[in-house]
């Protein structure tokens, strides 16, 4: 008799991932990604405890991509790192749709949010450098950037649009000199707390 064929954890959440690519989100479920491991569901539950467990690791490998999507922008050095950051997010929504849903389009009703994170946290910095602000001026004027980075982003990630990354390079420059003067003229812009409906 052959010896049995061992799927690993790496195989499967690969997997896992390339399901989600290339069909979407709702398509992750024990039977799908069985058929596609050519396996029963046995070594699914063998290496992940739950589905949600394996969902879960789809979406840490989905923002290390993302991520990954920012540091080769950020090194290309064709624009100063904050814009390349928000080039690279809109870039990641329209070349990898479905990861960007997963990510940044899935309900998080029943999710604890982070209120910073280590990304945010460097974004902020790096405004405040660009900048001079400070403090809730900053988290502000980088809240305001990101809502407008997602808007493009979403509208990409749905194929609402398709915009020219020069008219898109464009966008983002004139609404980071819009807010930077608004804010230089209002000295007493502060942050609104946020708040989950």
């Amino acid at each position: 008799m052959p010896p049995k064929v061992r799927i690993t954890r790496e195989q499967i959440l690969s997997t896992a991932v390339e399901l989600v690519r290339t069909s979407g989100e709702e398509t992750l479920n024990a039977r799908s990604l069985a058929a596609a491991l050519s396996c029963s569901t046995q070594p699914l539950f063998s290496n992940f405890a739950t589905m949600d467990e394996l969902r879960q690791a789809v979406i840490g490998e989905a923002d290390l991509r993302c991520q990954e999507y920012i540091d080769r922008e950020v090194q290309k050095g064709l624009y100063p790192p904050y814009k390349a950051s928000g080039m690279a997010y809109i870039r990641f929504a329209k070349e990898e749709k479905q990861l960007f849903r997963l990510l940044y389009m899935r309900s998080r009703t029943k999710e604890t949010i982070p209120q910073e994170t280590e990304l945010g946290q460097e974004m902020e910095s790096l405004v405040s450098a660009n900048t001079g602000l400070s403090g809730n001026r900053t988290r502000l004027f980088h809240l305001e950037m990101w809502a407008f980075v997602h808007g493009i982003a979403s509208m990409l990630a749905t194929d609402y649009l398709d915009l020219e990354w020069e008219l898109i390079s464009a966008m983002l420059t004139d609404a980071y000199q819009g807010l930077k003067k608004r804010f230089e003229q209002e000295e007493d812009i502060c942050t609104p707390s946020a708040s989950k409906n």
